[in-house]
């Protein structure tokens, strides 16, 4: 397969071969190419040259409608959901079933309630606005509605990236049961644990071009990073030694309108915390509640001894406290704006001179940045919209640190980068605890949480527990904790 957009030269001879009844992993960074291959599949976008067979047969397709009715569903990273409707009207949006030119109500919710028992999913409320859920409760309205219609190929891009432990299981043995079908499906991770669990073969794409496949199992997971990013990558989890300081921030018995019911943490100065738990135990909350973004019912939060009494994130700016969102497209980013823009969004003080901002300066600052950062990009006035995953969410880090926050409320910070991008945004986390920066570091990715984390509570039902060091912490630990056992 090729496909070129303009200068830029997407794909390069691309090989990709996949069986009936096989998970087949598409690895790759950012920008490798692995979306446009998939968007190519599935009619969103027409090959330059290049041969597609299904089921042996030449297949032809010019749209995504054609694509789908031949049997293959494509799952974007980014979520394509009307947020007005409703789960059960999102899940059939289209292909509603009707019954003398009306839709039956009846049978459509059935229809939901199957797609979504065969996730064991079947808690998810139907009449609920997808709006109102979590991201990761999207992210499974999504799946539900690829099987619905019992594709032939299925094709899920980062179908994790929000998931915890628990619901990627449930994910699992749901395209298990589909491989046991016949259906071939390919999935698109930048977490290579989980592919190796779930997957059968690999293909590696790198600058547009695949670069290597092989049985999954048989690999070994460094000899498969060396293909992704060209190079090796000695170390993902790095740890520096460092020493502890004061207590910086206090939660005590935190609680938000709905959620978290009950929080209490103290974060000491170069200590790097991890928060666990399942997608709704009130994790996001409890960040947003802590920075003034939600309200919050009862509880103190104390900011290196004070008392903070107005709870608004003009104040915790001032303190020194920085949160990165979730969701760094709609809360973290202006994706129009240069990247010089979105790294001192916050604070233009030290490029402005009499109320104007000094373009000049404000590229040299940003240049400085980029280069701390690693931050590829063509220039400081590059789009931040149009730079990788990755480099967004380093620029998203970048102006926290712009800020001179010490204080860092990270929620999932690596979501839907790759390997490359993950092991820089490790670097930079040790880099500032070892610089003397508090991190609390909310993950549903149990392995970073492990790797990066001096100490890690669990979130369970609205409740945080204890902190214990990592070390006295497994995967099975913080899971059976996260499910309300032995969570102290």
């Amino acid at each position: 397969m090729r496909k070129a957009f303009g200068a830029t030269q997407a794909l390069r001879n691309v090989d990709l071969s996949v069986g009936p009844g096989e998970i087949h992993a598409l690895i790759g960074e950012n920008g490798a190419g692995k979306s446009t291959l998939m968007k190519v599949l599935s009619g969103a976008h027409p090959p330059d040259g290049g041969r597609i067979e299904l089921d042996g047969e030449p297949f032809r397709v010019s749209n995504p409608a054609e694509s789908r009715e031949a049997g293959i569903a494509m799952i974007y990273q980014e979520l394509n959901l009307a947020p007005h409707l409703s789960v059960e009207e999102n899940m059939v949006l289209g292909r509603e079933p009707s019954r003398w030119g009306w839709i039956d109500r009846k049978r459509r919710r059935a229809m939901a309630s199957q797609a979504l028992k065969q996730l064991d999913y079947s808690r998810l409320a139907l009449d609920t606005p997808v709006n109102l859920l979590t991201i990761a409760e999207q992210q499974i309205v999504e799946i539900a509605r690829a099987l619905l219609f019992d594709p032939k190929v299925l094709i899920l891009d980062e179908p994790t990236s929000s998931l915890t432990q628990v619901d990627t299981q449930r994910l699992f043995e749901a395209l298990g049961r589909l491989r046991d079908r016949g259906v071939s499906i390919v999935y698109i991770s930048h977490f290579l644990e989980e592919c190796q669990r779930l997957c059968d073969r690999f293909t590696v794409l790198r600058d547009g071009e695949s670069v290597g496949a092989g049985d999954l199992k048989a690999t070994p997971l460094p000899e498969i990073i060396r293909m992704m990013v060209g190079r090796e990558v000695s170390e993902i989890y790095p740890r520096a030694i460092r020493e502890l300081g004061e207590v910086v921030l206090e939660l005590r018995d935190l609680a938000g309108v709905e959620k978290p019911s009950s929080a209490s943490l103290s974060l000491r100065r170069g200590e790097v915390m991890g928060i666990a738990g399942l997608v709704g135990a009130g994790r996001t909350e409890m960040l947003r509640a802590c920075f003034g973004l939600d309200s919050r019912r009862r509880g103190e939060i104390w900011i290196r001894s004070r008392r903070c009494h107005r709870n608004r994130p003009s104040d915790l700016w001032g303190r020194g406290v920085g949160l990165l969102a979730e969701n760094r497209k709609e809360e973290g980013l202006l994706l129009q704006r240069s990247l010089a823009d979105n790294l001192m969004l916050s604070r233009f003080g030290p490029v402005s001179r009499a109320g104007f901002v000094r373009r000049r300066e404000q590229g040299v600052q940003a240049a400085r940045l980029m280069e701390r950062l690693r931050i590829r990009a063509r220039s400081p006035w590059q789009p931040v919209g149009e730079l990788s995953g990755g480099n967004q969410q380093k620029a998203f880090l970048g102006r926290l640190i712009h800020h001179g926050a010490d204080i860092l409320l990270l929620d999932e910070p690596t979501r839907g980068i790759d390997v490359g991008s993950k092991a820089e945004i490790y670097r930079l986390i040790n880099e500032l605890a070892g610089q003397g920066s508090a991190v609390l570091f909310v993950s549903s990715y149990l392995p970073e949480l492990l790797g990066v984390c001096d100490t890690i509570a669990v979130m369970s039902r609205g409740v945080l527990g204890a902190k214990r060091p990592v070390a006295e912490w497994t995967e099975h630990a913080i899971i059976e904790a996260a499910v309300g056992k032995g969570n102290g």
